[in-house]
């Protein structure tokens, strides 16, 4: 099964975003992906935190969610939009929520982010509790490709990254990440904590990031990538929009379970 994780670098508006996912979407169909993961914030990156407030939507209704079943559905083509703003308990909040549309259209997970960000270097502050309201349960999909094989995905979001008991919990066949990883953060630790999830899980891994300068001058690492069960990159973007395709294998997966002691049964 082919697997996408497309990166982006959004903007401060939402639909000139929704038209720069369609194309990453098309491209990642065409060149045989089952599954596109678009990057945390897809459909903005504003100016301020608050700005997500104006753009949420109810879950189920909404022009981020009809685009997102829309694409699914025209592109037959499972979609991971990652991340959706979704009403909150409270009008100063939202969830930041990963939804998984199948090719017919349908939602079928939500997996709201549980970790927030929080990050002060003395230059840079983040702190997204400010706005966002944190989920609380993991959750995973069984997602049955062409191949005839059914692979067990499990969802998280950027920040959830440095929390490895969160994948641990999921029993994943597939780890997904979209992210939209600050420069200095990604530098120092994105690919290293990518790769720790995948070895120690023995699970492929896809992460679609943000990566670039963003129209509200926010630069992001980027680095989008498919890491193997045994820690390899398989593919890589480094800056800008584009497409990072990679093959998820059953018998690799299989082989490397063989091989190590962590997994026993398929049960972890």
């Amino acid at each position: 099964m082919f697997v996408a994780a497309l990166q982006m670098v959004s903007g401060t508006s939402v639909q000139p975003n929704l038209d720069a996912a369609r194309q990453l979407l098309e491209q990642a169909s065409a060149q045989g992906a089952e599954l596109a993961v678009l990057p945390e914030y897809f459909c903005l990156m504003g100016w301020k935190d608050s700005d997500k407030l104006a753009v949420q939507e109810t879950p189920g209704r909404g022009a981020i969610q009809d685009f997102l079943a829309t694409s699914a559905r025209e592109l037959k083509l499972w979609i991971v939009g990652g991340t959706v703003p979704l009403r909150a308990s409270d009008s100063q909040h939202v969830r930041n929520s990963a939804l998984v549309y199948a090719p017919s259209g349908q939602c079928v997970a939500r997996y709201d982010k549980i970790h927030l960000f929080r990050f002060d270097n003395g230059q840079e502050q983040f702190d997204e509790s400010r706005v966002i309201e944190s989920g609380a349960a993991p959750v995973s999909f069984d997602l049955p490709s062409l191949d005839g094989h059914s692979y067990r995905i499990g969802l998280s979001i950027c920040y959830d990254l440095r929390f490895p008991e969160l994948y641990r919990a999921l029993k994943a066949d597939l780890l997904l990440v979209p992210s939209a990883f600050t420069y200095n953060t990604g530098q120092a630790h994105w690919e290293t904590l990518l790769r720790a999830r995948a070895i120690e899980n023995l699970a492929y891994v896809a992460a679609a990031a943000q990566g670039g300068l963003h129209e509200n001058q926010r630069r992001t690492w980027g680095q989008s990538l498919i890491v193997d069960p045994w820690g390899e990159v398989l593919s890589q973007r480094a800056q800008g929009p584009g497409v990072v395709l990679a093959e998820l294998r059953a018998d690799r997966l299989s082989a490397v379970r063989r091989q190590l002691p962590a997994l026993k049964h398929g049960v972890l």
